[in-house]
């Protein structure tokens, strides 16, 4: 039987449960993806239609006009497929003092996007990309037939840009699991994955992030299907690590959806379990600045264990090193 997270948290320090402070603003672009992965939480593909308005951007844009600093965190589907992605980006890489993209990197190839990595380049952004694994039969099984030949390329591309060296643009690189296991220790991971890639390819990188599957979206889908859901709840349960407990990502973190709503991560946001007002409404980035103002608690529910299995998980990684 697993345990409640909530109670989990509160039998280590109830005030985990408590937002901290605004260091983070991620913001979901939209479900429009050139790829379906398995693993997808979000459900993202290419006929994704909830797709961030210019008219949400100003909201965004303004709010970190004003709370200059922050880290922004931008993600989807790929975000690069919303029509109005070259505006917000230029409209807030100056407000930001660290600004991330999350990209898949075949986006690269699609027509009328060659553009994109030079111009990340121009900007300075933080690159995280997406690559599962350091082979093809891998790679092309969680993400569809293809995807690793052209992220080879993309990952060449742009370390010709200057990405993925130590002393040049920042490029790091995501893994997750192809099934219903925890990722290995991060740290050997990233050396693995950095002589394989290094050695076969003649690619370089800067940093790889752990992340586990959250057992929501398409990958609840597939655990259903193979009768195997309640096995992999009861992994995440039984490997609860007070320490990754300590430093999840959401008392720092706030999430925002295509509409301008509010969540405390991006899995609560594709379950549909927003921040809400003192009236019990969902709040929305107009309303941020007030939230914040109050003890805001965090929502919790049995896919947390996700991100304190093992080492823990975050949109940065493990949590314990």
């Amino acid at each position: 039987m697993v345990m409640d997270f909530e109670e989990a948290i509160a039998n280590i320090d109830r005030h985990l449960l408590c937002f901290k402070g605004l260091e983070t603003l991620q913001v979901n672009l939209g479900n429009k993806c050139n790829q379906s992965c398995a693993h997808c939480h979000v459900q993202a593909g290419p006929e994704g239609n909830k797709l961030m308005s210019r008219e949400v951007m100003l909201k965004i844009i303004g709010f970190l006009q004003k709370y200059k600093g922050l880290i922004v965190d931008v993600t989807g589907g790929c975000p690069e497929l919303n029509p109005d992605f070259r505006f917000f980006i230029d409209s807030i890489y100056e407000s930001a003092s660290r600004l991330m993209v999350r990209t898949n990197l075949t986006v690269f190839f699609e027509p009328g996007l060659d553009w994109a990595a030079k111009w990340y380049s121009e900007r300075g952004v933080v690159l995280i990309a997406s690559l599962p694994s350091c082979t093809q039969e891998n790679v092309d099984k969680q993400r569809g037939e293809g995807v690793f030949e052209k992220s080879i390329a993309a990952l060449r591309m742009l370390n010709k840009l200057g990405y993925g060296y130590e002393q040049g643009l920042e490029l790091n690189l995501v893994y997750n699991p192809c099934a219903d296991f925890l990722p290995g220790p991060q740290q050997k991971l990233e050396a693995d994955y950095k002589r394989e890639l290094d050695e076969e390819y003649g690619i370089r990188f800067n940093k790889l992030f752990t992340i586990t599957n959250a057992p929501i979206g398409r990958f609840r889908q597939y655990l259903q299907a193979n009768g195997r859901l309640e096995k992999y709840q009861q992994l995440l349960g039984e490997k609860f690590n007070p320490d990754a407990a300590e430093n999840i990502m959401c008392r720092s973190l706030i999430s925002v959806d295509y509409e301008g709503t509010v969540y405390n991560c991006d899995f609560n946001q594709a379950l549909g379990l927003p921040v809400t007002d003192a009236q019990g409404n969902p709040a929305t980035i107009e309303q941020l600045e007030n939230i914040l103002a109050d003890n805001l608690e965090i929502i919790t529910a049995e896919h947390c264990f996700c991100c304190t299995a093992g080492a823990g998980s975050s949109c940065t990684g493990s949590l314990v090193k």
